[in-house]
C-alpha cells in the first residue's frame, strides 16, 4: 500500500518540477536576461557555472551620472563589468524608485551591490510637488508610475548611443522594479493596470510588457486617505517585499498584510531581522526612524541588496539556483531572514529559522 501511494504521487511530483524547468525556460528564451551566443568561448562567463552561489556574479561595477531624456531626471547608472571581450552581454534593466524626500545617492552601496548580480541599476531623482486632500501642497523627491515608461524608453536610446558607457550592454526586453518606502508603494502601483491612486498613480501611465517583476524594501500598499490595505492584483509579475522587523515608519504588519492581498504568484515576502526603516541605504536616518537598528547597517543593506538580486535573478534572468534559494533554501542559509514564499503553480512553503 505504500508503494503505491508513493507510486501514485509520482507523476504530480514530475509534473511540479516539469512546471518550474519550463518556467524557468520560458524566462531565458530568446534575449531574456543576461542575453549571449551559444559559443564555447562563453562557457567561463559568470552565470554558465553549473553550481550556484548567491554571492554577486561580477567583483567590480561602475556608476555614470546622467540626465534621462525622456523626462529631465538627473540619474546615477550602476553597472557590473564583464571580463570577457569576446561575448557580447546584456544585462536586464532594474529601476529603483527612491523613498520620499531620500537622494538618489543614498542608495550607492545598494544600488551598486545590485548591479553585482548582472544589471543595470537605475536611479533617479524624480522631483513634483504633491497635494495632500486639504489642498496642501509639497515639492520634493517623490517618484511615480510614469517613470517606468520613461527610463525604458530613454535605455533603449542610450543603449544605442554610441558615447554611453552601457552602449550595446542593454537587454531591453526584460525590466524589474526596486523600491523603497513611497517608492516601493509606486512600484507595486506600476505592477497592476486599471488602478489610480492619487499621489501615486500617473494618469498617463501604460504598463509595458517588458515588466517583469518587482522587489521592494519597507513598503506597503495602502489607500491615502483610508489607510486601508489593498488588494494588488500583480497579474503575472513576480512581486517580492522585504521589511525589517524594525521598521518604525512602515509597520512590518502592513508589509505582511500587503504580502497576504498581493492575489498572484510568485511572491515572497522576506523579514530581516534587526533592520529599521533606513536599512536600504547607506547610512541610518534617526530624525526620520524612531528605532535604532541592531543588525550593522553594512550587513543589512548587502542583505537587501542579495535578496533583491537573486529574486530579480530568478524572474529576469531564469536562474533556477536563485529559484531554489528564494522559495526553498535561503532562510535556512542566511540566519538574519525569515521567508515566506509562493511559487507559480510549483507549491508553497513556509520557511522559518
Amino acid at each position: 500500500m505504500l508503494m503505491e501511494k508513493l507510486c501514485s504521487a509520482t507523476p504530480q511530483l514530475e509534473t511540479s518540477i516539469d512546471r518550474q524547468k519550463n518556467y524557468l525556460a520560458q524566462i531565458r528564451s530568446g534575449s531574456s536576461g543576461v542575453n549571449i551566443p551559444d559559443s564555447g568561448i562563453c562557457k567561463d562567463l559568470p552565470w554558465k557555472k553549473t553550481s550556484f552561489s548567491p554571492e554577486p556574479l561580477y567583483k567590480e561595477t561602475k556608476r555614470y551620472t546622467t540626465t534621462i531624456a525622456t523626462n529631465g531626471d538627473p540619474a546615477d547608472i550602476y553597472y557590473p563589468i564583464a571580463k570577457s571581450n569576446k561575448c557580447p552581454v546584456e544585462f536586464p534593466i532594474a529601476l529603483l524608485m527612491q523613498g520620499a524626500l531620500v537622494d538618489k545617492a543614498d542608495y550607492a552601496n545598494f544600488a551598486s551591490q545590485v548591479a553585482s548580480y548582472g544589471f543595470i541599476v537605475v536611479v533617479p531623482n524624480h522631483e513634483r510637488t504633491l497635494t495632500a486632500p486639504t489642498g496642501q501642497t509639497i515639492t520634493g523627491l517623490f517618484p511615480e508610475q510614469r517613470q517606468v515608461n520613461d527610463v525604458l524608453n530613454w535605455m533603449a536610446a542610450e543603449d544605442a548611443n554610441p558615447n554611453s558607457p552601457i552602449a550595446k550592454i542593454v537587454d531591453p526586453d526584460k525590466l524589474g522594479l526596486l523600491g523603497h518606502s513611497f517608492g516601493g508603494s509606486v512600484g507595486l502601483a506600476a505592477s497592476q493596470e486599471d488602478i489610480f491612486i492619487p499621489g501615486i498613480s500617473s494618469p498617463d501611465y501604460v504598463q509595458p510588457p517588458e515588466l517583469k517583476a518587482g522587489i521592494f524594501y519597507g513598503t506597503s500598499f495602502r489607500n491615502p486617505v483610508t489607510d486601508a490595505v489593498l488588494p494588488l492584483n500583480n497579474q503575472d509579475i513576480a512581486t517580492g517585499l522585504i521589511v525589517g522587523d524594525r521598521d518604525g515608519v512602515i509597520k512590518p504588519g502592513s508589509t505582511v498584510e500587503t504580502y497576504d492581498l498581493i492575489i498572484n504568484p510568485p511572491k515572497a515576502l522576506i523579514t530581516v531581522k534587526g533592520a529599521n526603516h533606513y536599512g536600504i541605504t547607506n547610512l541610518d536616518n534617526p530624525i526620520r526612524e524612531p528605532n535604532r537598528p541592531t543588525l550593522a547597517q553594512s550587513t543589512t543593506t548587502e542583505t537587501i541588496a542579495r535578496w533583491s538580486g537573486l529574486f530579480l535573478q530568478a524572474h529576469l534572468q531564469g536562474s533556477s539556483g536563485a529559484f531554489d534559494y528564494i522559495y526553498n533554501t535561503g532562510d535556512a542559509l542566511d540566519r538574519n531572514v525569515s521567508v515566506i514564499s509562493q511559487s507559480p503553480n510549483f507549491g508553497h512553503f513556509l520557511n522559518l529559522p
